[in-house]
């Protein structure tokens, strides 16, 4: 976590073409961004010792998707406290983000200006 300066948001998210505008959006909104393309990666930072603020994940990804990253982010004492936001085209996002019990959710397609609000809403008590 960044502390009194620029908050960081962590995408993982397997879609270039979606985490590419993820980023420049987040950048462009004064963010810092971390990026991994699957969730073993995205697990990797943190243990790596990356401390985003809040983390997008989409669940539906190759090598380890949402739902494992997940779990495994729960079973460490050091990384099960940071708020996740899922991201899913799926139809049952809501169901899933209950099963993850993940913060918040998203649809995609998701209009950005409602990401940024969501994003803002997280990041605002880190």
């Amino acid at each position: 976590m960044t502390g009194l300066g620029k908050k960081t948001i962590l995408v993982i998210e397997d879609d270039e073409t979606i985490a590419d505008s993820l980023l420049d959006f987040l950048r462009d909104n004064d963010f810092e961004v971390l990026y991994a393309s699957n969730g073993a990666d995205g697990l990797k930072a943190l243990q790596g010792g990356a401390r985003p603020d809040l983390i997008l994940l989409d669940l539906m990804m190759p090598i380890m998707d949402g739902f494992k990253f997940r779990e495994n982010q729960l079973l460490d004492p050091q990384l099960r406290d940071i708020p996740v936001i899922v991201m899913s085209a799926d139809g049952h996002v809501e169901e899933k983000r209950i099963r993850t019990t993940a913060r918040e959710y998203i649809r995609k397609p998701f209009e950005i200006v409602h990401l940024l609000t969501l994003v803002k809403r997280h990041t605002a008590a880190s």
